[in-house]
């Protein structure tokens, strides 16, 4: 089994998510959608790491959606979880020549998601999967949250949990506390095989736009990801919900400053 040096911030992040929405149980199956990306490829570590530190039996697979792009290998990828000792996946599509050269659309991301994430779907039930998880983290949200709110009009991010009753599947999203820079630290100091998109439209969408005004703001109002965060959790939008833990920990701060002041 494949060792990593820089997986501990990952591994408590990831389990703090997993733990405060039951993200897991005994028996399941998890397939982890790879794009071959840092963060799929973090979440697909972190996922096979924390078996032991959960203490709970479940099996994870990867499962890759070839869109179909000439130039993509993810052999690396297969030796990562051949290291990793579990099930890879792929699955070859016509993804990109639907959209690319038979649609030709001039806004591809959206229908690009939508029929991945089908393919998907169908995968994990033929493969015998329960749940899907995905690699989104904490940047992630707050960039969702703000797309929504900017472009749509309206309050929501995607949700940590989410059941699809059509399909008898659960997706679940374990990085959800993890922020983007850590995940670029472990990508970087553990060599993880990143396997670069060559998509036509990668870097020149809505979300990168809103991610660099973003970045530009957190550098001069530092902490603002944070805050944005917290109102994301006060105001349970879309099955997000206070910290359980920081309530706890602020419960027995308030406890033993009672006690405190009772001994004085």
């Amino acid at each position: 089994m494949k060792e990593f040096k820089n997986i501990e911030r990952i591994l408590s992040h990831a389990r703090k998510a997993v733990e405060e929405y039951s993200m897991i149980k005994a028996g399941d199956k998890i397939a982890v959608g790879v794009s071959g990306g840092k963060d799929s490829l973090a979440l697909l570590c972190a996922l096979v790491k924390l078996k032991r530190v959960l203490g709970i039996d479940y099996k994870v697979v990867a499962l890759t959606i070839d869109m179909g792009i000439e130039g993509m290998d993810f052999s690396p990828v297969k030796e990562l979880c051949d290291e990793l000792e579990i099930e890879y996946h792929i699955v070859k599509t016509q993804i990109y020549e639907i959209i690319f050269e038979v649609r030709e659309e001039k806004s591809p991301c959206s229908l690009c998601s939508r029929m991945r994430r089908g393919a998907l779907h169908d995968a994990c039930k033929e493969l015998g999967c329960n749940k899907l998880a995905l690699g989104h983290h904490y940047d992630d949200v707050v960039e969702t949250f703000m797309l929504n709110l900017f472009f749509e009009g309206r309050v929501g991010a995607f949700r940590p949990v989410t059941y699809l009753s059509r399909k008898d599947l659960t997706m679940i999203r374990p990085l959800i506390y993890t922020p983007e820079k850590d995940i670029k630290s472990f990508a970087k100091n553990d060599n993880l095989p990143i396997v670069k998109s060559k998509c036509p439209a990668d870097g020149n969408t809505e979300r990168a736009k809103m991610k660099e005004y973003l970045d530009i703001f957190e550098r001069e109002h530092h902490g603002l990801y944070h805050r944005i965060m917290g109102a994301i959790q006060r105001g349970e939008v879309d099955g997000f919900h206070p910290n359980l833990i920081d309530n706890e920990e602020k419960k027995r701060r308030k406890d033993l400053k009672k006690a405190q002041e009772k001994s004085e």
